[in-house]
């Protein structure tokens, strides 16, 4: 008889791990005193709600503006916009994230630049980020994967080297720290998702950070249908109606009044998987960068040698550790082989204009190639959420998969 439980046998773990999101009583007098006060849109901009979180979630990361929007791909191209980039610009992203990182410089106008990963954490390798700077480049677009964040010491010396501004993509970091200095408030603009199952959600919503007052007018009005913003109301700018609804707003509220709890009891939960996981064959853990002074995230990333597990593939491990009660699951394909990245559909100008350098058959990315479809394992951010005893499942279950791998090797006919 089988011992996995994605062949049959007994599963680790029964009971669930907790809920995400966590919405509660709260939340929806959240959302009810908003109906019944009448101002629900996000008109006029920005809504009280909206001007609450902003500030409150800007003042909690250490950024001096917050501006608030429909969700957090919206935000990376509104940002690239205020700072003036677009048509005949390149900007410089990884090629180990979600589409939406590439996909914003292409809504702005300009070329994205995918370069490849450090080996070690898999966030965006800065010599490849100096080795692709052109006289056409105008911003670096880190991202901060997993619960790693890029080399910002870096990153910043060579923006500020070849003049180039930086924009932070923050999906997974929030509550993060970087020598003391929150994720988003390094570069010229920080961007931070709030989708559902981010870990600081409205369902849908995105929020840009900023210590640049100009600039966040400037987002303030490109969001707003282009509606002047500046002290005197006359800079108006090209926008869309981007603006999210009071709504989603009192609910990003009354969810960051939780959000430094929860925070903490992962990264509790983080620290015991660190403690726990040497004992587990063929799973490793990449180093979180001593520069990180306050650790969140949104998933956990875990490395695994396919060798170790008979050869099999980091989705199949995945699969076998979901079947015995721990979420886990593998994310982003890397840009040369994902079915998100399809500029050669689109017919915006940059994509035609560039074919040839957006073919993602074309591009070839070694170590994210190598992370993404073999050694990556990302672990959801509830199984730090059940105390002790969650992780001990969870290091149990690895320990079960690898020790029975042969039995995730398809039979041959």
């Amino acid at each position: 008889m089988s011992s996995l439980a994605i062949r049959g046998g007994t599963p680790v773990r029964s009971d669930p791990y907790p809920e995400w999101p966590e919405f509660g009583d709260r939340d929806a007098e959240a959302v009810a005193d908003v109906v019944r006060h009448g101002q629900v849109g996000g008109f006029p901009e920005p809504g009280p709600r909206a001007a609450e979180f902003a500030e409150r979630f800007a003042a909690y990361q250490g950024a001096g503006h917050g501006v608030v929007m429909v969700n957090g791909t919206v935000t990376m191209e509104v940002a690239l916009k205020a700072l003036g980039i677009g048509w005949g610009d390149e900007v410089i992203v990884p090629a180990l994230t979600f589409a939406a990182t590439a996909y914003a410089a292409i809504a702005a106008g300009a070329l994205p630049v995918i370069v490849d990963v450090e080996a070690e954490r898999w966030t965006i390798d800065p010599d490849q980020v100096e080795a692709a700077i052109t006289h056409r480049t105008r911003a670096i677009m880190p991202v901060h994967l997993g619960q790693q964040m890029a080399d910002m010491d870096r990153l910043a010396e060579i923006a500020k080297r070849h003049g180039l501004a930086i924009v932070e993509d923050c999906a997974h970091a929030h509550g993060r720290r970087w020598r003391d200095q929150g994720a988003g408030c390094i570069g010229e603009f920080g961007s931070f998702s709030h989708q559902t199952t981010k870990i600081l959600t409205a369902g849908e919503g995105g929020t840009l950070l900023t210590n640049d007052e100009a600039l966040a007018r400037r987002a303030h009005s490109i969001i707003d249908c282009g509606r002047p913003k500046d002290a005197a109301g006359q800079e108006t700018t090209f926008g869309a109606n981007y603006r999210l609804s009071e709504l989603g707003a009192a609910l990003l509220c009354s969810q960051l009044d939780r959000f430094e709890e929860q925070r903490t009891r992962r990264e509790e939960g983080e620290r015991m998987l660190e403690e726990l996981i040497g004992d587990v064959t063929g799973v490793r853990l990449n180093p979180v960068d001593e520069r990180v002074t306050r650790r969140s995230f949104y998933r956990y990333i875990l490395r695994i040698d396919p060798e170790a597990f008979a050869g099999v593939d980091n989705q199949t491990v995945a699969d076998a550790l979901v079947a015995e009660g721990v979420g886990a699951e593998v994310q982003y394909p890397p840009m040369s082989r994902y079915d998100l990245f399809q500029p050669g559909k689109s017919r915006l100008p940059v994509c035609l204009e560039y074919a040839d350098r957006l073919d993602p058959a074309r591009m070839s990315f070694p170590v994210a190639e190598s992370a993404a479809e073999r050694e990556s394992l990302y672990l959801n951010e509830n199984v730090f959420r059940a105390g002790r005893r969650g992780i001990e499942d969870v290091i149990e279950a690895l320990a079960k998969v690898q020790r029975h791998a042969d039995e995730l090797v398809p039979a041959r006919v």
